[in-house]
């Protein structure tokens, strides 16, 4: 399987492209989970006619590229759950935002309410029914100024570093945009001018990647770290030789 980063008896590691579910239970549609039980129970010493176990850790919204470990074995999903819990599996993302960041270096603190209803998550005030505390920290890796001959005026776009310190539904897409910094083709959260450049340029996707991912080994005990750049053509000109 081409997206597999790492694997061995205890975990897998692998990469998400946008547009693939984690899991899902919608018939026909792909997901991740689906593909890699399909992986596992091709492989040769895997004897049985039963399902192959993958426990899900931690997850990423359907339109978000990057990396995710799985479990191979129940006790290393408990201890892998079990970091997520305490904040020991540190994520990292990369970003394009709208505009350029007001400070370079930030810390961002609200309470999200998620609608089910809705599938969308909102900020609100710590005392609301059901509110979650989110946290995130973030930094401005580059400004570039975006133009073209579709672009009747040229834009700033930057790349930002998230660093996840709670995990809530569509928590950096909301509490960025929320602080001034749309992500570009977030058309649930981005605001009226990030939709417009993200329509003349042609991003469909949002400009979001969980990039690393850091971790203790369920058995080994090792902090162990995993890294992709994003493949997304909205990224490729940060990552230019260059610029």
């Amino acid at each position: 399987m081409k997206n597999i980063i790492f694997e061995d008896d205890h975990i897998i590691v692998v990469y998400k492209p946008a547009g693939i579910a984690t899991q899902t239970a919608r018939l026909g549609q792909q997901d991740m989970v689906s593909e890699l039980k399909n992986y596992l129970a091709k492989k040769p010493e895997h004897k049985s006619n039963d399902v192959p176990y993958l426990g899900v850790v931690h997850r990423l919204d359907q339109p978000v590229s990057g990396i995710l470990v799985f479990a191979r074995t129940k006790q290393a999903a408990a201890e892998l759950s079990r970091q997520v819990t305490n904040g020991q599996m540190q994520k990292y993302y990369y970003a394009v935002i709208y505009g350029a960041p007001a400070k370079e270096l930030d810390r961002l603190e609200d309470y999200l309410y998620k609608d089910g209803k809705t599938n969308q998550s909102q900020i609100v005030k710590a005392d609301f029914p059901n509110a979650k505390k989110a946290v995130l920290d973030y930094r401005l890796i580059k400004t570039l100024m975006a133009y073209g001959e579709s672009l009747s005026e040229s834009h700033e776009i930057s790349l930002m570093e998230i660093e996840l310190i709670t995990g809530r539904h569509h928590q950096i897409r909301v509490q960025m945009s929320h602080a001034g910094m749309p992500l570009l083709g977030d058309s649930k959260y981005g605001n009226c001018q990030s939709k417009d450049l993200s329509q003349q340029i042609g991003c469909r996707g949002v400009a979001l990647c969980a990039y690393k991912l850091e971790f203790i080994h369920p058995v080994t005990r090792e902090k162990v770290t995993f890294e992709k750049k994003p493949d997304s053509e909205i990224f490729l000109p940060f990552f230019t030789k260059g610029i």
